[in-house]
């Protein structure tokens, strides 16, 4: 067998690293507010560790797409896999976003390099919220003419579906404010929408199968992301808390529920769609219980979970390390059920 056979299977499912490590460099970031400049060490770190896989990711992606031209024809023709094709640009717009809150200050001190950095941030920015556009558009009307059925919904459409959202993060400081909230509008419309599709799956429709379960944790990203956004965009600070307490009663709810389900299974890819959701309410929590005029046992809450969205990107980082040695990772995925199978 030849040593580039397994890139067959590095579906675009994988750009889904990239998105938890930029979310804990971005949570990271957050924390300086509270824990000093050591938070922003630990954000460049995984900020460099998210480049990094999205720099090898991209080459190994293109190179798959050279020797393995019917494997990405598979992911666009796939049920689930299509969806994370919004995993790219999405993690483009992170980096771009994460970027130019580094750049940023450092422009204003006069560093020199920091414009070349903020002209990348911009670059990356502008090309993952075209992208996450484009890919909102072709997962929306692909839905549509497969027949609109309830087997075809889960909880990976989220990530092309509402990962408008993100624009404003880094768009309002790049000076695109008034498209950040188109987007951010367009992936608030259709974030209700398509929940609310997905709750009629899980009563009338066919279940998720077991290795998708830890997708559903994706459904905390949203109001995650979206409280970010309305702080970003000047919002009361009341939505930004309403947005919080949604996410962390969804993660309570899946914990609850998913948790000895997530523990029968053998680890895969699938589990990394826990890993930005995470990252993302850290660092809600970090944006919004960090204010001077908090308490302290808000400040601890707001260590407690960044701690637990560190903990949990390592655990998975590792175990991806350990599946990719041991081979049970980058291998062909067993046949998804057939969506006919969905109940009227």
């Amino acid at each position: 067998m030849s040593v580039f056979a397994p890139l067959q299977h590095l579906h675009p499912g994988w750009f889904t690293l990239v998105m938890g490590w930029i979310g804990l460099a971005m949570a990271w970031t957050r924390a300086a507010a509270l824990m000093g400049p050591q938070a922003l060490w630990v954000a460049r770190v995984a900020g460099a560790v998210a480049f990094a896989l999205f720099t090898v990711l991209a080459i190994a992606s293109a190179w798959r797409g050279r020797r393995f031209g019917q494997a990405w024809r598979d992911d666009l023709a796939h049920p689930v896999r299509h969806a994370f094709v919004a995993a790219i640009p999405v993690s483009m717009l992170l980096l771009g976003t994460w970027l130019s809150w580094h750049a940023a200050p450092l422009v204003s001190r006069g560093v020199t390099a920091a414009g070349m950095l903020l002209t990348l941030a911009e670059v990356l920015w502008l090309m993952g919220s075209a992208g996450q556009l484009l890919a909102t558009v072709w997962v929306l009307q692909r839905w549509w003419r497969k027949g609109g059925g309830l087997g075809l919904v889960t909880p990976v459409h989220l990530i092309p579906i509402v990962g408008n959202v993100l624009t404003p993060l880094g768009g309002v400081a790049l000076g695109h404010e008034t498209w950040s909230l188109l987007q951010f509008g367009l992936g608030l419309i259709l974030w209700p929408v398509w929940s609310a599709m997905m709750w009629r799956r899980a009563r009338q429709g066919p279940a998720l199968p077991d290795r998708l379960a830890p997708a559903l944790f994706i459904q905390v990203a949203p109001p995650a992301v979206i409280g970010i956004a309305l702080a970003a965009l000047g919002a009361a600070a009341l939505w930004s808390w309403l947005a919080w307490a949604l996410s962390s009663a969804l993660l309570a709810g899946l914990v609850f529920t998913q948790g000895r389900r997530l523990l029968s299974q053998p680890f895969g890819l699938p589990y990394w769609g826990m890993s930005f959701p995470m990252t993302a309410w850290a660092s809600l929590s970090m944006w919004l219980f960090t204010t001077p005029a908090l308490p302290v046992v808000w400040h601890t809450a707001a260590v407690a979970t960044l701690a637990l969205a560190s903990g949990v990107i390592l655990m998975l980082s590792s175990s991806t390390w350990r599946g990719l040695r041991q081979g049970t990772l980058l291998v062909a995925e067993p046949a998804m059920p057939p969506a006919a199978a969905v109940k009227t």
